[in-house]
């Protein structure tokens, strides 16, 4: 919403592109989802050639960009090309697509990663021969910082998403939205925004706040559930080892007593002596220690 201004589109723009573009009415936009595509007009004083910028905000880290902006792009590039043959001879000129997601979600996430449509694919290879490669910008604080002070609007949106986030510590979500607003019109960060959006941007914040914490909530039970099947998996690793100590001593034990036995027999001994010595020493039973005898008594 903030960025489909035109003015701070070409703001957030030159400051990823390090241009210095001045004209926002070169500014077209095409709305996907909650997305921001930009496509600049062929206009040499502004651009050298078509480009087509898919700008997204998230606060989920989503590895399923490449595929996304996959579908996206060519869903825009099919809208494009619609007036065109493309059994046409004659090379259909495409923009130029570039894809970035500013990510603020609570996560610890590196500065800045790029993801590749390829590393998905069930069969690596070093030569993909389709790939589309997102960069993902962490713009939360002491993050990308460079790039905020080129775009004050960007810096200013990421003051405002703190302060929600500080005052949702104390207070109800509506309730810290609307005292994160209070605070930054007093500031005068994104005042004019804010004052002219206000009922929209409690709106937006709070659906995203609410969905940023169901994300949490699946996180913590997904932790918890990982947790549970590892100690699980190590209560039955456990188990069996101990069930393999058991045997190992079951099967010493009986190697043991048919040794006994054995040698009671060569020793010119009795069974009544052989039992005896399996009740006194080896802790069996009168009844067990007779079942010894007939198993390894030799006749």
């Amino acid at each position: 919403m903030l960025f489909r201004e035109p003015e701070n589109a070409l703001s957030l723009y030159n400051a990823l592109n390090g241009t210095g573009y001045t004209d926002a009415s070169q500014i077209t936009f095409n709305m996907l989802d909650n997305a921001i595509y930009m496509g600049m007009q062929n206009d040499i004083s502004f651009l050298i050639m078509n480009e087509v910028n898919l700008y997204e905000h998230q606060s989920t880290y989503n590895l399923n960009m490449p595929l996304r902006d996959l579908f996206y792009v060519a869903e825009l590039l099919q809208v494009y090309v619609k007036d065109q043959s493309l059994y046409s001879s004659k090379l259909i000129k495409l923009p130029t697509p570039h894809f970035v997601v500013f990510y603020n979600g609570v996560e610890e996430k590196p500065e800045k990663r790029i993801l590749g449509l390829s590393e998905a694919f069930e069969v690596q290879t070093d030569d993909p021969e389709l790939e589309l490669k997102v960069t993902i910008l962490n713009i939360n604080p002491e993050m990308n910082e460079d790039l905020k002070e080129k775009c004050p609007v960007l810096k200013q949106y990421t003051q405002y998403v703190e302060q929600v986030r500080r005052n949702s510590a104390s207070m109800p979500l509506e309730q810290a939205v609307e005292a994160a607003i209070e605070y930054c019109i007093r500031q005068d960060i994104l005042k004019d925004f804010l004052l002219k959006q206000r009922a929209e941007v409690v709106k937006m914040s709070i659906f995203e706040y609410d969905e940023e914490r169901e994300m949490e909530l699946i996180r913590r039970d997904e932790r918890e559930i990982g947790e549970q099947i590892g100690a699980e998996k190590e209560r039955k690793k456990a188990e069996q080892e101990l069930k393999k100590v058991k045997e190992n001593l079951d099967k010493s034990q009986e190697n043991a007593v048919q040794s006994m036995i054995s040698l009671c027999q060569r020793l010119g001994g009795t069974k009544e002596q052989a039992i005896e010595e399996l009740q006194g020493n080896y802790g069996q039973t009168e009844e067990q220690a007779k079942e010894k005898i007939k198993t390894y008594w030799k006749e």
